[in-house]
């Protein structure tokens, strides 16, 4: 069994910005580099906070 890996913020900005530009789940595990159920549970633990990745600290607080 491979070992846990969390995804670093980097992939998280790119997995925001890829949804946000209309990208399927598959196309973004394919650009990122990971496996589809990654990127499912990502989005699906993230819903509505997908643009907080998008904003400066300063603008989210």
């Amino acid at each position: 069994m491979k070992p846990y890996l969390q995804l670093t913020n980097g992939q998280r900005y790119q997995i925001s910005g890829l949804k946000k530009a209309g990208f399927t789940q598959t196309a973004i595990a394919l650009e990122v580099g990971v496996h589809q159920s990654t990127i499912s549970r990502e989005l699906a633990g993230n819903q509505g906070q997908l643009c907080k990745f998008h904003l400066l600290p300063s603008v989210r607080e």
